[in-house]
């Protein structure tokens, strides 16, 4: 084992971390606002009323007169400057490469990455097909224009970075620094998975269904890619199922509530979020059975095990 076993080599302060995660978010909330900065001065000095119709939908930048892949660009580009930040700062403040955030070596498994992601796309599809079958009614043809095209690029090439930070910081970072704390690793998996869904809870989906409501679904994809990422020992895989599953519904499908507004093939009328907390469930069980039955885990006694320093596994 090397991932989470890799942190005890690092600086483990507790103020290396408080100070890493306010770098990053300083970082995403003044570089990474620039290009939305700009195009709000120039929009709201032609019509004053623009910075109040934002402010009531935060996450429709067409009101600012851009496209909504554009939008969709200026909304991603925090995340990419975050995640510049983290890769600039991690070995001064903690001693760790970027690489030993990620698995605990110096290598990065992009097989993980590749499989898990087109594992997931599969199983997106199969729901959503399987779903406008079952209510066509609650679905509508939003977008057959060439603007497909680009919003499919950004999607496939810009999306895996957002999810990069995601997942480096909470299934990396704060799950290697949690062990470190409780010496194994099923506190960590827990405590990432509960402060992923905090970190989730200013999405509008949030406002628009209920904190309680919503809250479960955010919790339990942190479980999903967590319970991967102990049992494959790093976060590749946890990379490409949520880089995935992020990427699709932007291509795919979209609603009003929607934190990644974009100009989809389908749009969504009605949404139920407990109904997709139980698919959501199910798609997390079958992915990991699936993964483990492709790279031959077989170790689930590890999420409940603890975790010794000494473990770690020297990979050539």
């Amino acid at each position: 084992m090397n991932h989470l076993e890799s942190s005890f080599s690092g600086k483990n302060a507790l103020w290396r971390y408080l100070l890493m995660i306010l770098a990053v978010l300083a970082a995403s909330n003044t570089i990474g606002s620039v290009p939305l900065f700009i195009s709000l001065g120039l929009s709201s000095a032609a019509d004053p009323t623009i910075v109040t119709r934002l402010a009531e939908n935060p996450n429709d930048l067409t009101v600012l007169g851009v496209s909504s892949n554009t939008g969709l660009l200026m909304m991603l580009f925090p995340f990419i400057i975050a995640l510049l930040a983290f890769i600039f700062l991690v070995k001064p403040l903690n001693g760790r490469s970027l690489k030993k955030t990620i698995n605990g070596t110096d290598s990065f498994r992009w097989n993980r990455f590749f499989i898990s992601a087109l594992i997931w796309v599969i199983m997106s599809a199969i729901y959503l097909f399987g779903y406008l079958k079952a209510d066509p009614s609650n679905f509508s043809m939003n977008n057959k224009s060439v603007t497909l095209i680009p919003l499919i690029l950004i999607s496939v090439l810009l999306i895996p970075f957002q999810a990069a930070f995601e997942e480096i910081l909470f299934r990396g970072y704060l799950m290697q620094g949690f062990t470190v704390l409780f010496r194994n690793r099923f506190f960590p998996l827990i405590m990432t998975s509960v402060l992923f869904g905090l970190m989730h809870g200013m999405n509008p989906e949030v406002k628009a269904f209920g904190f309680w409501a919503m809250l479960p679904q955010y919790v339990l994809f942190g479980l999903i890619f967590g319970i991967m990422t102990i049992l494959d020992d790093g976060i590749e895989a946890a990379i490409g199922a949520h880089a995935a599953n992020n990427a699709f519904l932007c291509i795919m499908m979209t609603n009003d509530s929607s934190a990644l507004q974009t100009n989809a093939l389908f749009v969504q009328h009605n949404v139920y979020p407990w109904f997709e907390l139980s698919t959501m469930v199910l798609m997390g069980v079958l992915i990991i059975m699936v993964m483990n039955k492709i790279f031959k885990w077989n170790n689930f006694s590890e999420i409940f095990g603890k975790v010794d320093r000494n473990e770690i596994i020297q990979v050539p």
